[in-house]
This record gives structure tokens, sequence and C-alpha cells, in this order.
């Protein structure tokens, strides 16, 4: 009787040691596929790489109009020349979307600063703070939703952090000590003109490049192709 018992026990702490056992290996299973689900790939870095430098040519064209396009802007209104500004912004907002993994906001709007640089803007070295800071800014908005959500709500909300972040800049380094008014005008003109051209035009951006197949090795490019 106390050897039945005894192997009763020797079973019944054998079982409770391997399920106890399998319970950890459960944990690490899930948080690496989180990790992979966040893990840059070697394409994520190629794609972004090339929203960045083709953004980066687009901006450095927009500089070129920054000037005739502003300055009866301006006239009309002081502030009012913010409404040019979301054509530095979309980068980043672009960038998160199709490659929705941390970080993808900030890079490309990076390099696209980078590149826009290197060919010669008016505005030197500062291009470099203003794609960091704004890059932040739209990636602020992904982080938020735990880089989980790219509705268009998701990608109107980017564009509304990405043109606060430029406002911050732009009145800081452009125009520091600028008068109540001026600011208000401007820091609305700019979240105005990153909402339409880096949040709305970004968003409709990937739902189209996602049409083509070009985006079938991303998540943007499946979800593309299950809504049809």
């Amino acid at each position: 009787m106390h050897a039945t018992t005894s192997g009763l026990r020797n079973s019944s702490s054998s079982a409770g040691g391997r399920a106890s056992g399998s319970a950890p290996g459960s944990a690490p299973g899930g948080s690496a596929s989180v990790g992979g689900r966040f893990r840059w790939r070697v394409v994520d870095i190629i794609v972004a790489s090339v929203i960045g430098v083709a953004a980066g040519l687009i901006f450095w064209a927009w500089g070129l109009a920054y000037n005739p396009v502003t300055t009866p802007l301006s006239a009309a209104l002081p502030g009012l020349q913010g409404l040019f500004n979301g054509g530095w912004l979309f980068a980043g907002v672009l960038g998160g979307l199709i490659i929705r993994k941390p970080g993808a906001a900030l890079y490309t709007e990076l390099v696209a600063a980078i590149v826009s640089a290197l060919i010669g803007t008016q505005w030197g070295f500062t291009t470099l703070i203003s794609g960091a800071v704004q890059g932040i800014g739209a990636e602020i908005v992904f982080a938020l939703f735990l880089y989980s959500s790219y509705r268009i709500w998701v990608a109107l909300l980017a564009g509304v952090g990405a043109g606060i972040a430029l406002s911050i800049t732009d009145l800081t380094l452009s125009y520091p000590g600028s008068d109540t008014p001026f600011i208000l005008i401007y820091s609305a003109a700019s979240i105005v003109s990153a909402v339409v051209l880096a949040g709305l035009l970004s968003w409709l951006a990937m739902r189209g490049i996602a049409a083509t197949g070009a985006l079938n090795r991303f998540a943007a490019g499946r979800e593309a192709k299950a809504l049809v």
C-alpha cells in the first residue's frame, strides 16, 4: 500500500513537472512572435530606403517652389505659408503605413531629409533637425496605436503629429520671437496641410501601391488583397 501511494505521488510529481516545464516555454514563444512582427527584415530596410530617397528628391523639388508659392500666401496673411508645409511630411507617414515597424516613420523622414540636404537646400543643416523631429512626430502616433492600426484616421493623426512637430521646429528655428497670431495661424495652416498632404495622400498612395501587387510581402499589401 505504501509503495502504491509512493508510486502515485511520483507519477503526479512527474506529470506536474512536465506541465510546469511547458508553461514557461509558451511565454517566450509568444514574446518571440511579437518580436518577430516588429523585427526589421532586409526587404523592410530596402523599401524604406527607396521611399526615403524618392521622397528626398520630391522634398528638394518642393523646396524650389517654396518662395514663389509662399510669398503671396504670406502677404495675404502672415502665417498662411504654413499651408505649403505638408509636402515635407509625407515620407514619414507613408513609410510608417507601408513598413509597419517601430522606427519606420522616423527612418524614412530622416533619409528624405538627408537626401534633400545633400542635393542642396536653402535651409542647410537644419533640414536634418527638421526631418528627425517631424519623423518623431509621426512615429509617436503609430506607437500610441502599438503599431497595430493603420486605418485612414490613424494616418490622418500621424499627419497631425508630423504637422505639430514641424510647427515646433519652424517656429523655433525659422521664426523665433513670433507674435501669438502668427504662431496660431502658422501652426493651424501647417497641421491642415499635414493632414491632407501627409496623412490623406499618403494613405491613398499606400492603397494605390498595394493594389499593384508591389507590396505583397508586406502587411499593407496582404490587407489590400483581402479587401478585394
